[in-house]
């Protein structure tokens, strides 16, 4: 499970709107564990602390987290449902940029 530093979840809870004594609190250590899975899976690495890099990674791990927050039923209403945008274009600009290991193939 990824690590959630008392910083990280204070950003969370301001970011999602969520008072830190609400039970709904509890819910975020999950909602950012599976969003960080999310991101491995979309092949997106964890990018180093204090880059403009890992700056964008957090926000589609807010998105993300308010996403599931926000979204807790299993049904959905309303008429138009569609991934934000501005999330889908953060995530594959982290995809493009995604640093590539030595392969071994330069000279």
């Amino acid at each position: 499970m990824a690590e959630l530093t008392p910083e990280r979840k204070a950003e969370l809870l301001a970011y999602c709107r969520i008072d830190a004594l609400e039970d709904d609190a509890l819910l975020l250590p999950g909602y950012y564990s599976a969003s960080v899975g999310y991101m491995a899976g979309a092949g997106v690495s964890v990018p180093q602390e204090g880059t403009d890099r890992r700056a964008l990674y957090d926000l589609c791990i807010n998105y993300l987290v308010l996403d599931k927050y926000e979204r807790r039923s299993a049904t959905i209403t309303g008429t138009i449902v569609a991934e934000n945008p501005e999330f889908v274009r953060i995530k594959n600009q982290l995809k493009f940029t995604e640093p590539v290991p030595n392969l071994g193939t330069s000279g």
